[in-house]
């Protein structure tokens, strides 16, 4: 009976000529099957680091247009570090995960101050710059310097799980460290970038998570996971719990100009220095009149009275889902003061356009039309 590797100790197939033999079949697959995208065409550091960073839980179809725009935006990394925060949130606008943009001009600006606007290429070195991770870092160091690091990923995960039928769940720590030591074997001196971008685009073309195209996969041959028929069950992963479900009410207040009360979110935590109506969580038996009146007033320091509802959107982010109910509210006594946001502003119609919201908040705004 044919043995189920465990660990590359025992791999069947670690000897160096399959490994060998393995990459020089990939890498001919990709020169011939490689997807044309537009971070490939010129990978310099800059480029492929911005391409890395919109790519992290984000599919290539979505980045494609975001990169274009944010390349044509921000050409350079002087560019991007002397940009005004808002500019950058909007450029990445609907995107999602904004902690990335605010930590790629954290980095443009530490290359600017630090390395003389060039990016490092050492591991010690990109590996503590704000948003990078192994994941990125060898991305940036394989593409864009020829450095032979693995890259990662959940297309590379899932295409090394199947080659070395690796049968423990793959998002357990333990064996992401196994997986990352089969492609570091695997990984070679020349061409180390194409090998990663091989494996990603395997993944993404023939490797797929569901009815992978095994007869027309390059590896299908010392594939562990084909030869016994295991494609379909790896990878193994523990079931997650499923997402919990907060409800948001948020307060449309106008004023006598017709300009709506916006507040700017913390610029630490889930969707930062956004904009937002005013409002936030209620409680699980609170009802959404008064959390609504309760956030407000602690977000900042003013009394409403909630009128009716305007609009309901449902979103999910990676970890809960909200629904995000909006209501005409009207000011009822003080000023309006920053106590639990950045800062706030009357927005007119044009102005709500020009700045940075989530798409909860975009939606409720095309819901509403926004007519005062």
């Amino acid at each position: 009976m044919r043995k189920i590797f465990h660990s590359p100790l025992v791999n069947p197939l670690s000897a160096a000529a399959h490994r060998s033999a393995i990459t020089k079949t990939l890498l001919d697959w990709y020169n011939r099957n490689r997807r044309l995208l537009p971070w490939r065409e010129h990978p310099d550091p800059y480029r492929v680091w911005i391409a890395e960073i919109m790519l992290q839980q984000t599919q290539v179809d979505t980045v494609i247009p975001y990169y274009c725009r944010f390349l044509k935006r921000f050409p350079d990394v002087d560019k991007l570090a002397a940009a005004p925060l808002d500019d950058v949130l909007k450029a990445w606008e609907n995107l999602g995960y904004y902690a990335r943009a605010r930590h790629l001009q954290q980095t443009a600006q530490l290359l600017v101050e630090t390395f003389n606007g060039t990016f490092p290429d050492t591991w010690e070195a990109i590996i503590a710059l704000p948003g990078i991770g192994p994941y990125t870092a060898g991305a940036i160091l394989s593409i864009a310097f020829g450095k032979p690091v693995p890259a990662v990923d959940g297309n590379v995960r899932r295409v090394l799980s199947r080659l070395y039928a690796v049968r423990e769940p793959v998002n357990r720590p333990e064996t992401q460290k196994t997986i990352h030591a089969l492609a570091a074997a695997l990984i070679p001196e020349t061409a180390p970038g194409s090998f990663n971008q091989a494996l990603m685009d395997l993944g993404a073309l023939i490797c797929t998570p569901k009815s992978p195209a095994c007869t027309d996969c390059p590896l299908h041959q010392p594939c562990l996971a084909c030869q016994e028929g295991l494609q379909a069950l790896l990878p193994m992963t523990d079931k997650k719990p499923s997402p919990p479900h907060e409800r948001v009410a948020a307060a449309v207040i106008f004023n006598r100009q017709g300009q709506a009360l916006m507040v700017r979110r913390p610029a630490r935590g889930l969707l930062g220095s956004l904009w937002k109506f005013p409002g936030g969580i209620v409680e699980k038996k609170e009802p959404l009149t008064e959390g609504l009146a309760r956030t407000v007033q602690e977000e900042l320091g003013i009394r409403i009275r909630v009128g009716t509802p305007l609009a309901s959107v449902k979103h999910a982010y990676t970890h809960f889902r909200i629904t995000l109910t909006a209501f005409r509210c009207f000011r009822r006594s003080g000023p309006p003061r920053a106590l639990a946001c950045q800062e706030w502003r009357w927005a007119s119609p044009d102005d709500l356009e020009k700045l940075a919201l989530s798409k909860a908040d975009r939606a409720v705004i095309s819901a509403m039309k926004m007519k005062p």
